[in-house]
């Protein structure tokens, strides 16, 4: 499926030419990640990358983020999708400025993908610029876009075991949103399992439980938001 990764090979050769190929491709993602958080930095903006499954409600989520934060934090968007500009015309529906990236064939956003994104956005004029990577629960995890905090979104709909099977992805997320929370009673979910089954790959990672559709639990994650981008915007002019 994707060229870089590799992870629609059939035959996954570990050899050493494969190891040092895509070590080069890492190395080169890191450094311009760095400029990017450097450049997003310079302009006092705080960047989240979010990275889930398909249909886990990243889209959704960054709706009902720039809808209840609209007069009080500045909010853009950069989204990945492998085809079509649907999810970015759902952002700008809600009055935010957004810049889609169609990946084509790569299972994910690297750091000189989101570089483009960058300068297609008003940064001067925005707080917080939401990173939408593609939906997938492997590759975003191993390429970092040069944002200041990873978010992996968990929807009940999905299974709470899930992070011990993709642990690279719960690894590097510095927060678990547990999303579609209004459908609990439909499901085998618990809230417990998947925190416990988190933290055993992650320890001291943050956890918030939500719906859109209901707003329950929603003030828990625009509060945990508000907190880092004043923290940051610290840190930027010290």
């Amino acid at each position: 499926m994707c060229k870089e990764c590799g992870c629609g090979e059939e035959n996954h050769r570990a050899d050493r030419k494969v190891v040092q190929a895509l070590t080069k491709v890492l190395d080169a993602n890191d450094r311009q990640a760095q400029e990017n958080r450097e450049h997003f930095e310079k302009h006092g903006v705080y960047a989240i990358n979010l990275m889930s499954s398909p249909g886990a409600g990243k889209t959704s989520l960054i709706e009902a983020t720039v809808e209840a934060l609209k007069d009080q934090v500045r909010i853009g968007v950069i989204e990945g999708d492998l085809e079509t500009d649907l999810d970015a015309q759902r952002i700008k529906n809600k009055g935010a400025p957004a810049y889609q990236i169609t990946t084509g064939g790569a299972c994910h956003l690297d750091a000189f993908m989101v570089h483009e994104g960058i300068h297609n956005l008003p940064l001067e004029n925005l707080d917080i610029v939401f990173i939408e990577n593609v939906g997938n629960l492997v590759c975003p995890a191993s390429y970092d876009v040069g944002a200041h905090m990873n978010v992996v979104l968990l929807a009940v709909t999905e299974g709470d075991d899930k992070p011990e099977k993709y642990p690279v992805m719960f690894r590097n997320a510095d927060l678990l949103v547990i999303t579609k929370t209004d459908l609990l009673p439909y499901v085998d979910f618990s809230i417990e399992r998947a925190v416990k089954s988190a933290r055993k790959i992650k320890p001291n990672i943050d956890f918030i439980a939500l719906s859109c559709k209901t707003k329950e639990g929603l003030e828990d994650w625009l509060e945990y938001i508000k907190l880092k981008v004043r923290i940051a915007k610290k840190s930027f002019m010290a």
